[in-house]
């Protein structure tokens, strides 16, 4: 593919960039995910007893 002058192309550095953007956050979101479900929520029944004490 010929490029006509003042066009520009990403090229395989644009792609390998977007790629590793793209691992990064899949790897993140796994993270915050396992993150997440490690924090206890407490129920409303405990939550009010409490706050009766």
């Amino acid at each position: 593919m010929v490029l006509a002058a003042g066009e520009v192309s990403p090229g395989l550095l644009g792609f390998v960039v977007v790629a590793a953007l793209g691992f990064a956050l899949y790897f993140l979101v796994k993270s915050m995910n396992k993150q997440m479900g490690k924090i206890e929520v407490p129920h409303e029944r405990e939550f009010e007893d409490d706050k009766a004490k």
